[in-house]
C-alpha cells in the first residue's frame, strides 16, 4: 500500500481528531488522563510548529487520512520531548506507516536538540509497544513527573546518542 506523510494542515484536523478519538475509544483511552481527551486534538495543526520544536505528521493513503503522530517538548523542557498521539486506523496497521511516522518524529526531535524522548501508552497497545521497543525505547517504572496522562500504565524513554541525525532520514 502506497502512502504519503506530510506535516499536519488545517484541512486534516477533523479527520485526525476523529481517528485519535476513535482509536482511543477502541483501547479504553477515554476521558481525563488520556491523550485523546487533550484539547489540542480538536485542531492538531494549530498546536505543532517547527519554530516551537514540535511537529505533527499526517499519513494519507490517496486522499484519506489514515493516521498521524507528533513530537513536542515535554512540559516545556529543552532536553526532553514527548512522542505524542501516534494513532493509525486498523486497516493501516502493520504496513510500516507507524514506524515511518515514529522515525520521522524522532529524527526531528534529535535534530531539534532534544536529548531524550518520553512516551506514555496503554499495556493493551501491544503492537505499539513492540514498535517502541524496536526503536530503542526502554520501559520506565513510573511516569515522568508532570505527565498529564495519569490513565496510562506504560511509560517509556529513548535516549538519543547524539544530536547528529542519520543523513538518510527524511522529515
Amino acid at each position: 500500500m502506497s502512502y504519503t506523510i506530510e506535516e499536519s494542515r488545517p484541512e486534516w484536523d477533523a479527520a485526525i481528531c476523529r481517528i485519535i478519538k476513535d482509536i482511543g475509544a477502541e483501547y479504553g483511552a477515554v476521558g481525563e488522563g488520556f491523550g485523546p481527551s487533550d484539547a489540542e486534538v480538536a485542531a492538531m495543526s494549530q498546536h505543532y510548529a517547527r519554530e516551537t520544536k514540535s511537529l505533527y505528521l499526517i499519513a494519507r493513503v490517496g486522499d484519506e487520512v489514515v493516521g498521524g503522530g507528533g513530537v513536542a517538548s515535554f512540559q516545556g523542557s529543552d532536553e526532553v520531548c514527548e512522542l505524542r498521539k501516534l494513532f493509525l486506523l486498523p486497516e493501516s496497521r502493520g504496513l510500516g506507516i507507524g514506524k515511518d511516522l515514529a522515525q520521522r518524529c524522532l529524527a526531528f526531535a534529535e535534530l531539534a536538540g532534544y536529548r531524550s524522548c518520553y512516551l506514555d501508552t496503554l499495556a493493551g497497545m501491544a503492537g505499539a509497544i513492540a514498535l517502541y521497543e524496536k526503536l530503542g525505547f526502554r520501559h520506565l517504572e513510573r511516569p515522568l513527573d508532570g505527565t498529564l496522562h495519569g490513565g496510562c500504565d506504560v511509560w517509556m524513554l529513548k535516549e538519543f546518542q547524539g544530536n547528529e541525525p542519520e543523513a538518510t532520514t527524511q522529515l
